[in-house]
């Protein structure tokens, strides 16, 4: 059946044809009877987790995605299959990739991934982009960066919203992490949203924190504050390539000077602040050899081991306080109180501070008494349980 095309109303009337695009009308889908809706079969917990043990990426991304999920059916099956999984994870060298908005993280990863890739190495990187505060949705466009490594058959890149959460990481990074080293991947590369100063939770999670600044845009002063850049392992200054490149030898050198104000104790690791350039390739390689060299001294004299076990510790202490936020805001009495003292707090007729207190004490929790010593002589009683005692 032939079907009358128009064109968008946003076509000027008198355009010619360089306005391609047509609306044509479609037909209407056909009805589906009553209780032969086609849904997908959960997940079985087992072949899920021996497939993604086998390498199968498509697994892979569907394990991520079941873990990622905050559907409260898919829990449980998440939780299921991380239990299965980690006792075959903490195998790869977990690098965080972080800077500011344009420092290139993106055409690095696909750099330093690609030589990494034709090394032989199998390599996994977790792009997190920014969500919308409105809409909660990210365009997820990471990847399209990434053309050479995407082309690597040894090579796994998920990108994922980071969901409104803070530190430039997803909700879930920690465990994509576990299923990735599960499959077999010996490199985790996890790239941060890229908003500056407050990216450090991705620290966390990773052996080796990786920060790239560009020339010319005040990071070299930033080098002397307290932040980022003083938890660093590895400093490079990106685009150092045509015109640009003298400009990057000196904030490559004046930002080695502020560095060397935050210089650790002797015998600790002095962070080195290096070149590169993801477009042309140089200096990338002396990026990963210095990756190797931090990664390899932490090994040698029990850094990586107390690093691991400080992921580990971090991991259960956000799962804790995320368990204790849900349950928390799911209690009936919570979500009353909160409806009601909600409208007074945006009215103005009721301060904060006090419609908190009130909603804590109707859920249980009281605040410690402080002594003059600042000492807790208090007794903060549990959300969870019966009687608080």
């Amino acid at each position: 059946m032939n079907v009358p095309a128009s064109r968008p109303d946003w076509v000027p009337p008198d355009a010619g044809t360089e306005f391609t695009t047509r609306v044509v009308a479609g037909t209407p889908p056909r009805a589906i009877p009553a209780g032969r809706a086609k849904r997908r079969a959960p997940e079985d917990g087992a072949a899920l987790a021996a497939a993604i043990r086998a390498g199968d990426r498509s697994a892979l991304a569907r394990g991520i995605t079941l873990v990622e999920s905050r559907a409260a059916a898919h829990r449980a099956a998440g939780d299921e299959l991380l239990q299965r999984l980690s006792p075959f994870a903490g195998g790869s060298v977990r690098v965080g990739v972080t800077g500011p908005p344009g420092a290139g993280k993106s055409t690095f990863i696909d750099a330093l991934g690609a030589q990494l890739g034709g090394a032989g190495r199998a390599v996994a990187v977790l792009s997190v982009d920014p969500s919308s505060p409105v809409t909660r949705g990210s365009i997820l466009g990471d990847k399209a960066r990434m053309e050479r490594l995407a082309r690597l058959p040894n090579a796994f890149i998920r990108p994922s919203p980071s969901g409104g959460e803070l530190g430039g990481v997803a909700r879930r990074t920690r465990e994509t992490i576990v299923l990735c080293e599960a499959a077999g991947f010996d490199v985790v590369l996890v790239e941060t949203v890229g908003v500056g100063q407050s990216e450090v939770l991705v620290r966390g999670m990773v052996d080796c924190f990786l920060v790239l600044l560009l020339a010319g845009a005040g990071d070299e002063l930033q080098g002397i504050k307290k932040g980022i850049i003083e938890l660093a392992d590895v400093l490079a200054v990106n685009k150092a390539d045509g015109d640009n490149r003298a400009r990057v030898e000196t904030a490559r050198r004046e930002l080695a000077r502020a560095v060397h104000y935050l210089a650790a104790p002797d015998g600790a690791w002095q962070p080195p602040v290096l070149a590169c350039s993801a477009r042309t390739n140089e200096g990338i390689d002396e990026v990963w050899r210095a990756v190797e060299r931090f990664v390899a001294g932490g090994r040698a004299h029990g850094g990586f081991a107390a690093r691991r076990r400080e992921q580990s510790l971090a991991w259960l202490g956000a799962l804790v306080e995320e368990g204790l936020r849900e349950a928390f805001a799911a209690r009936p009495e919570v979500m009353r109180l909160r409806a009601e003292l909600e409208p007074r707090v945006a009215g103005g007729t009721l301060p904060a501070p006090a419609a908190a207190q009130a909603i804590l004490a109707a859920s249980g929790w009281r605040a410690p008494e402080f002594s003059a010593k600042g000492a807790a002589v208090g007794k903060i009683r549990p959300v969870m349980g019966g009687d608080s005692g």
